[in-house]
């Protein structure tokens, strides 16, 4: 195979246990899983970072031991500063400045920055050369002729589109190499594929994330009271699984997966990884080594 499939992992300040469990397992042991598949990155951003966006954070690592950890394993961290609504007095906040200096060169490896808004943009790139840049879902892409043009921006390495976009499989083939390149596809969302309310959504949580003290965006979807659940993640039209990624998306010049769950636990984010990751055969030995380790809690 020429291709590989590279996972875009969520959590960098929020499951740092998890990953500092998980991580030794996943290059100590090759052996458990899929020699396709690779790790592109970790995203995330910290719980008081006002230039974060899509979820809200909840992380609260140091960053100094989230950036050791990933550059002891050569990971890319890539920061959530998925913000829409940055205006020019927020682009002196110190503490996001401090994560910049302290990812855009960790190690050997790049850092990266996925955003939304071009004035957070041009200052990062003016100070910050380093960092490459993915353009965030959270711009709620869905129509196609605007994809591609985002695609055609030099700024990205990446581009992810709305989660509406992964079976549309006629345009997405038609696509240059080079384009394809840039593509990352959300895999595993969970929303209602109807959703009209999905860039409100976005913007209530960059809201909070400037500190403004407002409700909750209510979500009218029919299982919005169940929360977060895999399975039903799994039978969403926009659906990716590892069968897709593998028989649909590689072979047609893909290699670029986005894993969501910031916001949800870290046992669901273990699943994910088993999932998406691990050979069958070794799931459950994965689980045991995982779940036994005395230093860790999932729940």
């Amino acid at each position: 195979m020429t291709m590989k499939a590279y996972y875009h992992l969520p959590g960098l300040f929020e499951f740092y246990d998890l990953y500092k469990a998980f991580l030794p397992l996943y290059y100590g042991h090759r052996e458990y899983f899929h020699d396709w598949c690779g790790i592109g990155s970790i995203y995330g951003a910290p719980g008081d970072c006002i230039w974060g966006g899509g979820r809200l954070g909840f992380g609260d690592e140091d960053p100094e031991n989230v950036a050791a950890l990933m550059r002891e394993y050569g990971i890319s961290s890539c920061l959530t500063f998925s913000n829409s609504l940055i205006r020019e007095s927020h682009l002196s906040d110190r503490k996001a400045d401090r994560l910049c200096r302290l990812f855009e060169n960790n190690g050997n490896v790049r850092g990266g920055v996925i955003i939304y808004s071009d004035l957070l943009l041009d200052h990062i790139r003016k100070n910050y050369p380093d960092f490459y840049f993915v353009s965030s879902t959270t711009k709620v892409l869905t129509d196609f002729e605007q994809f591609e043009k985002e695609l055609d921006r030099s700024e990205f390495r990446y581009v992810v589109p709305d989660f509406r976009l992964n079976k549309e499989s006629e345009k997405l083939n038609a696509l240059t190499s080079d384009r394809k390149s840039k593509v990352e596809f959300l895999c595993n969302e969970c929303c209602d594929i109807n959703c009209a309310d999905r860039r409100r959504c976005y913007e209530n949580v960059s809201r909070k994330c400037l500190g403004e003290d407002i409700p909750d965006h209510v979500c009218t979807s029919a299982n919005a009271s169940r929360g977060y659940r895999f399975s039903d993640a799994m039978n969403n039209p926009s659906f990716i699984g590892t069968d897709d990624i593998l028989n649909t998306y590689i072979p047609a010049g893909f290699s670029e997966f986005k894993i969501e769950g910031r916001g949800l636990g870290s046992a669901v984010v273990f699943e994910f990884l088993l999932y998406y990751m691990t050979r069958p055969e070794y799931r459950l030995k994965v689980r045991e080594e995982i779940y036994l380790d005395s230093m860790l809690d999932l729940f």
